[in-house]
């Protein structure tokens, strides 16, 4: 990089920044866009406040690492705050005293996270923190920071001199030595940036001050990393998987004992966390890795119930599929809007019988019929074409639901028949439902033929030939002989009753999409929901398009009825929730119900029903309207999309009014303590800063 990452401009020493993570985050913002290193410090601030509202980036030291990529951010940045005043970040052993904004562009390789991994990693240690508070000059920060961000040294990680090592070890140790278990780590979180680094050094710390075990770590960050050696995860006698998501390649460890937590865990109790990961390696009862991840399942230990795998594969199916049904949904609303609403009526003709170079008028021969369409033209053409490729995303929706949903109970020999599945599903007319019942049949006797003992010469064919081609044959038998018809007459039935719904009929099913989107906020219930919404879009009804409105505008309201109450009562709620309430708008009106997370996690029982009672309003509301979307995601920003369009607008008010005011009045008829002790603690601050003044 041309640039260094920190300079003395990007550091504030013993500076006061206010007593919110807002106002510091926005002040250290300023100074990344005063330096030149940012285009726009509001947008800087913003990208970081709304990574902020996901998780508080406070960490042990009382530390804090607020940290995002952004379009504003025209080269990577670490801008410095060592506070007089300490701010809550939500940090395990206090108020943070000092604060790295980390700050990447949007577009960003690799290389740079690599030095930001490193600046997390040296936040574990004691010595790098010792510097930052006894710093005298900007300088000598900037020393510090560059110094470890240009180090070499990893934790103990897979390499191929490790492996050397460690095999020669395996053969020739002492007694000594045997006596250490021996443990393999995976850390990972979401965005890859800090706590993925900061939990491996943790770890890795903690295992070098202790002579009971050995310890090797593998991240799975953005920067990339190397891959544990297969010979150091053979002699492992326990794995630990501090993640937030799923880790990849979890094969490799198929049997060992596991111990899986947060990854925060990793940074603040890392002995804790090794002490029960050797006690998981001598128990025989312990949790293992799934022997299905021998094929690459994800399926996370043996220890987990069957309904619990089956649903977990379910959501694995449901995340898969969203990507299909979002491209072709959102082709299919441009489609609309190119070509006009009409163009269904024709688009395959016309986008298999002209061109560019021959373009059609308003009338066009479909299937023997001259139809006349409002549009003509290019416009026509596009339109045609924009919603031919939509259809084709949508046509893998159930596909990719059962597919994936085997994939995840079986590992990879589940995807073809799964695959094989859906597509009979959909041959056959039982839609979304058989596609689940196809996912779930082929992952479990995928993993049950996986399970058999066959003779080596064989066990190599398993995966890619037997079991591919056995679970295709018994799902295909299954759903032809036994299930396809029952199936398809119950798709049939469902179709036929949305179809006729009207009046209270419909206010109904509006409420319970409203209740069920609102519930848990982008869990299981809600994600049921969404699926109902989203499988019916293939479908191409009005009825369908109703559902979805539904279930898009019920999503919508708590993130904006929350950021609603707390700017009508401020007071009402934590700093933290009115923080998060600044943001919480845009969240909502993106259709992303997860904005509402922070809220119900600290306030569940007065946040929750308020939302569900808001949900449930513009349900009922929008069904009453005969509200449809076309497009499955996108929120207020794909409203050419919906119609009417006033009808939307109107359901979603309504909700957002009707949850603002329950939960104001929840929280007013019955007080929350830990506001009341925030406001005690604000009001105690206030007296002493004036009585330090007078």
């Amino acid at each position: 990089m041309n640039a260094p990452l920190i300079t003395t401009d990007l550091v504030n020493l013993d500076v006061d920044f206010g007593s919110t993570p807002e106002s510091v985050i926005t002040l250290l913002a300023e100074t990344v866009a005063t330096a030149g290193r940012a285009v726009d410090a509001g947008i800087l601030a913003s990208d970081a406040l709304a990574r902020e509202s996901q998780a508080p980036t406070g960490v042990n030291g009382r530390v804090a690492i607020p940290h995002c990529r952004s379009e504003a951010v025209s080269e990577p940045t670490l801008a410095f705050a060592r506070l007089n005043r300490a701010v809550d970040f939500g940090g395990p052993d206090g108020d943070a005293e000092l604060v790295f904004l980390i700050a990447a562009p949007a577009g960003g390789g690799k290389e740079h996270m690599k030095i930001l991994s490193k600046l997390a990693r040296a936040l574990v240690r004691g010595t790098f923190l010792e510097q930052l508070r006894n710093a005298t000059t900007e300088q000598e920060i900037v020393d510090a920071v560059l110094e470890v961000t240009s180090a070499e040294k990893k934790p103990k990680e897979a390499a191929a001199a490790t492996a050397a090592t460690g095999a020669a070890a395996a053969t020739a140790s002492s007694t000594s030595e045997k006596a250490k278990t021996t443990i393999v780590a995976v850390t990972a979180c979401p965005t890859g940036i800090a706590h993925t680094y900061m939990a491996a050094d943790s770890l890795q710390q903690a295992a070098d001050a202790r002579d009971d075990v050995e310890l090797y770590v593998e991240t799975q960050g953005s920067s990339g990393g190397e891959q544990l050696d297969p010979t150091i995860i053979n002699r492992a006698d326990a794995v630990i998987f501090a993640v937030d998501v799923a880790v990849r390649d979890k094969s490799r460890f198929a049997g060992k004992p596991v111990l899986q937590t947060p990854v925060k865990r990793g940074i603040n109790e890392p002995n804790e966390m090794l002490d029960e990961a050797i006690a998981a390696a001598h128990n025989p009862s312990a949790p293992r890795v799934a022997a299905s991840a021998s094929e690459g399942s994800e399926t996370a230990t043996q220890g987990e119930s069957w309904p619990k795998r089956i649903q977990q594969a379910v959501m694995t199916g449901v995340s898969y599929m969203v990507p299909f049904v979002a491209a072709g949904g959102l082709l299919l609303a441009l489609g609309f809007l190119v070509g006009g609403y009409d163009v269904a009526n024709g688009w395959q003709a016309i986008s298999t019988g002209y061109s560019v170079g021959s373009l059609p008028g308003h009338e066009v021969m479909v299937d023997g019929t001259m139809v006349t369409f409002e549009r003509s033209g290019l416009a026509l053409y596009l339109g045609a074409v924009l919603f031919a490729i939509g259809q084709a995303a949508m046509g893998f929706v159930v596909a990719a639901l059962s597919g994936y949903t085997a994939y995840s109970l079986a590992g990879r020999p589940g995807i073809a028949p799964g695959f094989v599945g859906g597509a009979i599903s959909v041959a056959l007319g039982a839609g979304f439902i058989g596609g689940l019942i196809t996912g779930i049949l082929a992952g479990l006797v995928a993993y049950w033929i996986g399970s058999w003992k066959v003779p080596s010469w064989l066990r190599s064919l398993m995966p890619v030939v037997i079991i591919p081609l056995l679970t295709s044959l018994i799902v295909g038998l299954v759903m032809y002989l036994f299930l396809g018809r029952p199936l398809e007459a119950l798709m049939t039935g469902l179709t036929d009753w949305l179809s006729s719904m009207s009046g209270s009929s419909a206010v109904l099913l509006g409420i319970i999409i409203g209740l069920m989107m609102c519930f848990d906020l982008g869990g299981p219930v809600n994600k049921a929901a969404y699926l109902f919404g989203t499988a019916g879009l293939s479908a191409g009804t009005e009825a369908s398009f109703q559902i979805m409105a539904a279930v898009m505008l019920s999503g919508m309201v708590p993130p904006i009825a929350l950021s609603v109450a707390t700017w009508l009562r401020k007071n009402l709620f934590t700093p933290a929730e009115q923080e998060n309430g600044k943001s919480a708008w845009l969240l909502g009106l993106s259709f992303v119900s997860e904005g509402a997370i922070p809220f119900a996690a600290a306030d569940p029982f007065r946040v929750i029903p308020s939302m569900m009672l808001g949900g449930a309003v513009t349900g009922a509301v929008s069904m009453a309207l005969g509200v449809g979307s076309r497009a499955p995601h996108g929120g207020i920003f794909v409203i050419f999309a919906i119609s009417p369009w006033w009808g939307a607008i109107i359901a979603l008010l309504a909700g957002i009014v009707v949850s603002a005011v329950a939960v104001i009045v929840m929280k007013q008829v019955w007080p929350n303590k830990a506001v009341e002790q925030a406001a005690e603690e604000a009001a105690h601050q206030e007296h002493d800063a004036v009585t330090a003044a007078a």
